[in-house]
């Protein structure tokens, strides 16, 4: 244990959330959340959320710190979500903080959920103990997106993953094209599978590629349900992407005989009964309102230029991850399909989250500015 005197309430919170960040694959539904316990300019517990069900970040940096028999009373305590007030899966957090007695509690952003949304700081301050909010609070925010986009939108946070050449293609004519970027920016994506709650394709992708969709290289505490856009009711129960785990398919045909043989492959079928009128296709916006409804924050698409380019056209894609290789195919198929435009003005615009290299590629993240200054806005601690 070192001297950490001086450091600011920024940098334990910053340790804070590289907590939360190392529990983000496993925490969902439930947001990830870091709680960091500081006495005497000493860390003297830390904690992260457990796999659903298990406990909260509050309780296991408690725990950290009794277990070493340090005394609470007295201490600040750092945690990157306002501490839930309910009964749950787990007892309130709130309730051990009280218990705990500390001097004061620093809090990155509000939980946007109506049945805590600042109840929990109204309880700590009445206990006489000292609340501050809003450290952090942008970076708190980006770290559980997709919980903080269920609850204020009612939609989850949508984001799609893409690999493509300099020139803006992802795939040859001849389909002969994998792959296009490098292992380790394969590997890389497979993060974004494992911190989302579906993975979500095109009928398309499933009869031209037959994926498996199972998450890689990252621990899970559960597999993230694998859906399937299929308008016409296309999909072969043999297909690999039926390998046991729970597979949803979106259509707006039924066919009992072959619903019975995906039923019985852990497979459902979900009629959509809205469909769009300027494609006859199911509505992709009834789909995400399931996801929601279903309690699935962040949705991975992995799909090829038709199922983008809908998406897209929908407004229903939040964040693009782009995986980018130095290398020029020329004409082979886009990256995403979208009608001409005749006017610049007219383009969809996305903002630049970050860049980074990863071997010879550049992974870029990409977001709709309009949905996050939403999600934003309605989280930062105004009192």
């Amino acid at each position: 244990m070192s001297d950490l005197s001086n450091f600011s309430d920024e940098f334990w919170m910053s340790q804070a959330l590289d907590l939360a960040r190392s529990s983000i694959c496993v925490a969902w539904p439930n947001p990830s959340v870091g709680c960091i316990i500081v006495k005497n300019n000493f860390c003297i517990g830390r904690g992260s959320t457990q796999s659903f069900g298990g406990s909260h970040a509050e309780v296991c940096a408690l725990h950290d710190a009794m277990s070493k028999q340090y005394i609470l009373e007295g201490s600040t305590i750092y945690v990157t979500l306002e501490p839930c007030c309910h009964y749950g899966k787990t007892p309130p957090c709130v309730d051990a903080l009280l218990k705990a007695k500390p001097k004061s509690v620093v809090i990155a952003v509000l939980d946007p959920n109506p049945v805590v949304n600042g109840k929990s700081i109204k309880i700590l301050e009445s206990a006489g103990i000292k609340v501050k909010i809003g450290i952090c609070a942008e970076e708190a925010i980006w770290l559980n997106i997709g919980f903080f986009s269920r609850i204020i939108t009612c939609l989850p946070w949508v984001r799609s993953k893409i690999a493509s050449s300099l020139d803006g293609r992802s795939s040859l004519y001849n389909k002969s094209s994998q792959w296009i970027t490098s292992e380790s920016s394969r590997e890389d994506g497979h993060y974004w599978r494992a911190r989302s709650g579906a993975i979500l394709t095109g009928i398309g992708t499933i009869i031209n590629d037959n994926p498996v969709l199972t998450v890689r290289h990252f621990p899970v505490s559960r597999n993230p349900i694998k859906a399937i856009i299929d308008d016409e009711f296309l999909i072969d129960p043999n297909s690999n992407i039926f390998d046991g785990s729970r597979v949803v398919i979106f259509t707006a045909i039924n066919n009992k005989e072959k619903d019975k043989k995906i039923i019985d492959k852990n497979g459902e079928i979900v009629i959509v009964d809205g469909i769009d009128k300027h494609s006859n296709r199911i509505n992709l916006s009834s789909v995400m309102k399931w996801f929601a409804k279903n309690c699935i924050n962040e949705v991975h698409v992995e799909a090829g230029p038709g199922l983008n380019g809908k998406l897209l056209r929908n407004s229903l894609i939040d964040e693009i991850v782009l995986y980018m290789a130095p290398i020029v195919i020329g004409d082979a198929n886009t990256f995403i399909k979208m009608p001409a435009i005749d006017h610049l003005k007219d383009a969809v615009a996305f903002s630049t989250l970050e860049s980074k290299l990863i071997d010879n590629d550049i992974r870029i993240r990409l977001y709709n500015h309009d949905r996050w200054n939403w999600i934003k806005k309605t989280c930062i601690y105004k009192k």
